[in-house]
């Protein structure tokens, strides 16, 4: 098949030959991408490694400071907030109260399923302070958090070696047309005929 494929031409147009129209600037775009792509295989481990260590010492931390000031306490139903809410809402508003482990007592209102009736309870999640707060964060979302990260860092990698790769053909392409101007300079005369 004349040519090949893409790949088969790339890789024939990239080799070290003495062939006499390969330029210089065309020997060092090979030089480059193989040092870029030498870099992204070796920096890929690497950035996962570090940026998955980052993450996961950050989020280890935010879990055990979550577990340490976030208590599990039941809630107790007192009263409907207001008045029901219509259109098909799967929430209402109740006033609920529960007791800290201070042993302080806290009322506040808040948004519960529909089908809670005063006197129902429900495990909540409360802050120090008493206010309302998320679950703290599970061993799992740590994980997540980290693998997040591990992908991160080789897509940033590969970002910068994109742009460096980028950057570098521009600048070769630079070179490559100068040197084909100063060649039709000296050349072109020979060529053609002025009248």
């Amino acid at each position: 098949m004349p040519g090949g494929t893409t790949a088969v031409r790339l890789v024939r147009g990239m080799r070290f030959d003495r062939n006499p129209l390969r330029r210089g600037t065309d020997r060092v775009e090979t030089v480059v991408l193989i040092l870029l792509a030498v870099l992204f295989l070796a920096g890929a481990p690497l950035s996962a490694l570090a940026a998955g260590a980052g993450m996961h010492s950050v989020a280890q931390r935010a879990e055990i400071a979550q577990h340490a000031s976030r208590y599990l306490v039941t809630a107790k139903i007192i009263a409907p907030a207001g008045e029901p809410s219509s259109g098909g809402s799967l929430t209402t508003e109740m006033m609920t109260q529960w007791t800290m482990p201070d042993h302080s007592v806290v009322y506040t209102q808040m948004a519960v399923s529909v089908g809670y009736l005063p006197g129902d309870t429900m495990r909540v999640w409360a802050a120090r302070d008493g206010r309302l707060t998320t679950q703290p964060l599970a061993e799992s979302q740590v994980t997540a958090l980290t693998h997040l990260a591990e992908f991160a860092g080789v897509t940033v990698l590969a970002l910068v070696v994109a742009l460096v790769g980028v950057l570098a053909r521009w600048w070769l392409n630079r070179r490559r047309m100068a040197a084909w101007d100063a060649d039709w300079r000296a050349t072109g005369p020979r060529w053609t005929t002025r009248a």
